[in-house]
């Protein structure tokens, strides 16, 4: 592979969306000179998580590809609050609340974006100078029936619920950034796309290249369901202290390690699909895979060696717990080298029933291994330990795998 391929490869890594289809390969084609790549934050909370780190390690992909990253702070529009996905109308916030807000991302967003290749803007340059003519000329390049398009807009239309006209607007002011900033690449979530769409349109009204526009996928919290936010608590903050951001991302289901892998870790595809592999074939333990990945990202966002020296916090910690002294030891045999299944395991360990009691146990997160959660019944056990196996708050035992003959017959 190419290095020109290569870099794009990287470029695209884990984005759920490029519009217009290759059109990325076209930008990059046709410009000799370094993409101007956008994506705005609106300060509507004074902490940064990892959830808005997905954008930030996108852009920061680009800066190391040699492009122009543009960190656009939203502190006019986050005065309006965004209206994606609200079935009501957002309070705004007061301009004390958004630029105390915005000082505290200035701090956080560089322990990813190197300073020295990051333009940070306040669109409250070029919006804040607006006057009622130029947001009248503004609002006329769009339609209401347009507006409606947008899922959120269109539901609480059917349903009766209000909508203010001042959150018509936030699309067309967010798109308006694009048209003043002469972007080339948006950068957004998901549930941005409609308004990120905005912006190539006014683009073209405006005379200018429309730009590329690229969706990154929302990260679930650590519950591995609802999108990462603080107000749900499933979310692990930037500026957590060490030992918690380990704690927290050690209690991600083994499933959502491998989506946190993808979009957070700085290790390449080939490197983190070995690692798959290796869990898989039973060669490495889930759990080592998820010590790295908290490592890394603890290592990030305070300093090298960070992450080790909250691996031996964690580890003390989980040794310290209150497990009983007299645990049974138990030796299930396994049919071949590659170990058990999980429900196989706690079926031959007496800690279910049956196969399809411990498929259910595994489901409803009642099962954990060495005290994490496990929820994929496909998990294999390899041969050795032992491991400790907890079923619900009674049944634990320290489960050894052991290979074919190693176990006398009762």
């Amino acid at each position: 592979m190419s290095d020109q391929h290569e870099q794009l490869a990287e470029l695209v890594r884990g984005a759920a969306q490029v519009v217009p289809e290759g059109g990325l390969t076209d930008k990059l084609a046709k410009n000799s000179r370094p993409l101007i790549i956008k994506a705005g934050f609106d300060p509507t909370a004074p902490d940064l998580h990892l959830g808005h780190t997905v954008l930030l390690n996108k852009m920061r992909h680009f800066q190391q590809a040699g492009h122009q990253v543009v960190f656009l702070i939203g502190d006019f529009t986050g005065r309006i609050g965004d209206p994606t996905g609200k079935n009501v109308t957002r309070k705004p916030l007061t301009e004390e609340d958004v630029a105390r807000n915005a000082h505290t991302y200035k701090e956080q967003v560089f322990k990813i974006l190197d300073p020295e290749r990051t333009r940070v803007v306040l669109n409250s340059q070029w919006l804040g100078a607006m006057g009622a003519a130029d947001l009248v000329q503004l609002a006329a390049r769009h339609t209401v029936a347009r507006m409606l398009e947008r899922e959120d807009f269109s539901n609480r239309y059917k349903n009766g619920q209000p909508i203010a006209i001042h959150e018509f607007l936030y699309p067309l002011l967010q798109g308006y950034d694009s048209v003043a900033l002469q972007a080339d690449v948006e950068l957004g979530g998901t549930d941005q796309l409609f308004n990120l769409l905005v912006g190539r349109q006014l683009q073209a009204d405006y005379g200018q290249d429309p730009q590329v526009v690229m969706t990154m996928p929302i990260l679930e919290g650590l519950d591995g369901v609802q999108k990462m936010s603080k107000s749900l608590n499933n979310y692990v903050g930037v500026q957590d202290a060490p030992d918690d951001m380990f704690g927290k991302l050690m209690s991600i289901s083994d499933t959502l390690m491998w989506r946190y892998y993808e979009l957070l870790s700085a290790q390449s595809l080939e490197a983190i699909q070995r690692l798959r592999d290796s869990v898989a074939g039973g060669g490495l333990h889930p759990m080592e895979a998820k010590f790295g990945l908290a490592s890394e990202i603890v290592d990030r966002y305070h300093a090298p060696g960070a992450g080790p020296r909250a691996r031996e916090a964690f580890e003390a910690r989980f040794r310290q717990q209150e497990i009983p002294d007299d645990v049974e030891l138990l030796r299930v045999q396994a049919h071949d080298a590659s170990g058990l299944g999980l429900p196989q395991l706690l079926r031959e360990a007496g800690l279910a029933a049956s196969g399809g009691e411990a498929m259910r146990l595994i489901k409803q997160g009642a099962v954990r291994l060495d005290q994490q959660r496990v929820e994929d019944p496909k998990r294999p056990i390899p041969v050795g330990g032992p491991v400790l196996v907890q079923v619900g708050k009674r049944r634990i035992a320290r489960v050894e795998v052991v290979a074919a003959g190693a176990v006398e017959p009762k």
